[in-house]
């Protein structure tokens, strides 16, 4: 009976309450540029890359452009179709912010010091029958001085099946970001994602992608 109060005592230790500093920063976090800034995105998978500008001074559906394609400029015809995929990206819905899909109740610490916090928590589930959130841990990095979301990474806990005939080994995509300074907000640096997985048992699904954000520039900055 004794060695059972220990176990929960334990469980309870682990489970935190969320801090007030993670939860300043979670208020205004985000995971692109924020609004009101220019920048570059350079996209890498395998032997593909793609390199695209934002201008915040643009109209709404001409702000992005490509700039190269497999490092080189894109042809007249990669233009057009590069286009003609924004505007159907512009038709889609609003992504529910991931903020929202924290499952904050589940929290736990797993380091802490002065500076930092390292927080684990799991996802909620969506609507649909998918249960790929049960398979998912969102590990945080805040920066304490600053209330900065430092880094955040979603990655499997197990082996898991999405779909019928689609098993995932492993998962994880990691984000991270700048700290605030006195001229400029938290701006993201980097994403990465790392996949394994089959289709059919024989379709590789295997995939390693690197986003880089650079010459990130303030609307109107002098």
């Amino acid at each position: 009976m004794r060695l059972l109060f220990y176990f929960f005592a334990l469980v309870s230790a682990m489970l935190a309450a969320v801090p007030p500093e993670l939860t300043e920063a979670l208020k205004t976090f985000r995971t692109d540029p924020p609004k009101g800034w220019s920048y570059t995105q350079s996209t890498s998978e395998g032997d593909k890359s793609l390199v695209e500008r934002y201008d915040a001074t643009r109209p709404e559906f001409e702000r992005w452009t490509i700039l190269h394609k497999d490092g080189r400029k894109p042809t007249d015809d990669e233009q057009r179709d590069y286009k003609e995929k924004l505007t159907r990206r512009s038709r889609g819905g609003t992504a529910p912010l991931l903020t929202d899909q924290l499952a904050l109740d589940s929290l736990e610490v797993v380091a802490d010091t002065a500076e930092r916090g390292t927080y684990r928590c799991k996802l909620k589930r969506g609507e649909s029958a998918d249960l790929t959130a049960d398979f998912l841990r969102v590990t945080l990095v805040l920066h304490r001085p600053t209330r900065t979301v430092e880094s955040l990474e979603i990655g499997s806990v197990s082996e898991f099946s999405p779909t019928f005939a689609v098993k995932i080994a492993a998962m994880k995509t990691v984000l991270s970001f700048s700290l605030p300074t006195a001229n400029t907000p938290s701006l993201p640096q980097r994403i990465t994602t790392h996949l394994r997985g089959r289709a059919f048992y024989f379709k590789s699904l295997d995939a390693d992608m690197t986003v880089t954000y650079s010459d990130l520039e303030k609307v109107g900055k002098k």
